[in-house]
């Protein structure tokens, strides 16, 4: 060759390039957009909120009724002195109610300048998910559920639900 390799170095130097690449092309972009979700549980489904709609997640306290409500809305809670409504998600989605009496805790969320308690059964996880790994939920969902989910994911090779709080709220306001 004339810039003074000859063909098995020349050879080499394209495998080695070659081989550059392929690491390049299987690496995992880290820097990726990633979305915060609370992962919970439903009678035995996998759910799951944005992160950035929970605010905090707390421990079953003492629910006082209030006279009137909807069937899913069981009453309210004191959090450090702020009165705030309680739904039951599982009445709510026309789920049977929750069986880990022991596990379910009430996530404390907010969106649009809505805030209330949601009983869910228990918390599985906390976790940052790649955006892209969300997905549009499948066609087969039970319509009491369907129209408040934005799309659906795989968490540890289980099928997690994404709820838009959001949605539900507007519901509940109507």
């Amino acid at each position: 060759m004339s810039d003074g390799l000859d063909v098995r170095q020349a050879s080499d130097l394209i495998l080695e390039k070659i081989g550059r690449r392929k690491e390049r092309e299987s690496a995992v972009d880290v820097e990726g957009e990633t979305i915060k979700v609370v992962i919970f549980s439903l009678h035995g489904d996998l759910f799951a909120f944005s992160g950035e709609s929970v605010k905090e997640l707390m421990p079953p306290l003492a629910v006082y009724p209030v006279p009137g409500a909807p069937d899913f809305i069981p009453g309210v809670i004191n959090i450090r002195g702020q009165i705030e409504s309680v739904l039951n998600i599982n009445r709510f989605l026309g789920l049977p109610d929750g069986q880990n009496a022991g596990k379910s805790r009430i996530a404390v969320a907010e969106k649009d300048g809505i805030r209330s308690g949601i009983l869910i059964d228990s918390v599985e996880d906390v976790a940052d998910i790649p955006a892209p790994s969300i997905k549009p939920p499948l066609g087969t969902l039970s319509p009491s559920i369907k129209e408040f989910v934005s799309g659906e994911f795989f968490f540890r090779d289980k099928l997690v639900i994404l709820l838009d709080v959001g949605r539900i709220f507007r519901k509940i306001t109507l």
